[in-house]
């Protein structure tokens, strides 16, 4: 299962922005082939993450697969 939190934890440095977090599940999720993701946190309040983050993550790593 691929967790938000170690995506972080593993990412967090080189992600700026709520796009470059999508950018970076979809890398994650097509490399690593999990099938399950976990909104374990809430992702840090970067200027452009849109009120629907939840839902827009969850779309994200479902349409990398």
């Amino acid at each position: 299962m691929l967790s938000l939190s170690e995506l972080l934890l593993k990412h967090g440095h080189d992600i700026s922005t709520f796009d470059e977090l999508k950018q970076t599940i979809v890398k994650e999720a097509v490399e690593s082939g999990e099938m399950f993701f976990s909104l374990d946190i809430e992702p840090p309040a970067y200027n452009d993450r849109p009120e629907n983050w939840y839902d827009e993550l969850e779309m994200t790593f479902s349409g990398a697969r």
